[in-house]
C-alpha cells in the first residue's frame, strides 16, 4: 500500500513516522473496500486484522438480549477501528463492525503489526497512542452514559462527530446515546 496514503491516519493520532518506519508499516497493509451496509467482522468470527479507515463511515455494535443493535462507536476517515487485542478473544471477534457508507480500509495482520511494534520504536509509540486513545474514548463514554443528560450526550456527539448526524440513520445515533429514537427526535427538535 502507498505509504503516504496512511500518513494522514497516523498523524491523526499525534504521531509522525520517519519515511523508513512509514514504508515498513505500509508494507503490512492491504487496501480493502467494503460497500455500505457490509459487515466487516462479526462475533465469533475469526479475525486477526487491524483496520485503518481511509475513506467512509463505519461503526461497531453489539446485539442486546432482545436482538436490538446497540452502537458502541462511530469511525470516520483516518481513524482506526478498535485494535484486535481488545476487539477479540481467543482470535474471535466480540462485536460487529459495519461499513455505513462505502469504505476503504488499510487492513493488516495483527500479529505482523505486533512484530513490527517490537522491532520499531516509532511504530510501537504509534500503536501505544492508539491504545491510549481507545481507552480514553471508552472511559469518557462510560462517564457520559452514567452521569450526563441525554441532551448533553447529544451535544457531545455533535462535537465529536461533526455532520455525522445528517449522514447516518438516527436509530444508530439513538442507540449510541443510550436513548430511544423518539427521544432523539424530540431532542433534535428543541436543540
Amino acid at each position: 500500500m502507498e505509504a503516504q496514503r496512511l500518513n494522514k491516519s497516523i498523524t491523526t493520532y499525534g504521531h509522525k513516522l520517519t519515511q523508513k518506519a512509514l514504508v515498513a508499516f505500509s508494507a503490512l497493509c492491504v487496501e480493502k473496500t467494503f460497500a455500505g451496509g457490509s459487515v466487516i467482522f462479526k462475533p465469533n468470527q475469526n479475525d486477526q486484522s487491524e483496520y485503518i479507515l481511509l475513506k467512509g463511515i463505519a461503526r461497531t455494535f453489539v446485539l442486546n438480549t432482545d436482538g436490538e443493535e446497540i452502537t458502541l462507536s462511530f469511525f470516520e476517515e483516518n481513524t482506526i477501528l478498535p485494535p484486535c487485542v481488545i476487539r477479540t478473544q481467543n482470535g474471535k471477534s466480540l462485536l460487529y463492525g459495519e461499513a455505513l457508507t462505502d469504505c476503504v480500509f488499510a487492513q493488516m495482520n495483527a500479529g505482523a503489526f505486533e512484530a513490527l511494534m517490537i522491532e520499531n520504536i516509532e511504530v510501537r509509540e504509534f500503536g501505544n497512542a492508539v491504545m491510549r486513545q481507545e481507552l480514553g474514548n471508552k472511559v469518557q463514554k462510560e462517564i457520559r452514559m452514567a452521569s450526563w443528560t441525554a441532551k448533553e450526550r447529544l451535544e457531545q456527539f455533535r462535537k465529536d462527530f461533526i455532520m455525522l448526524e445528517n449522514r447516518i440513520p438516527h436509530p444508530m445515533i439513538a442507540s449510541y446515546l443510550g436513548i430511544t429514537n423518539v427521544s432523539l427526535s424530540r431532542l433534535r427538535k428543541f436543540s
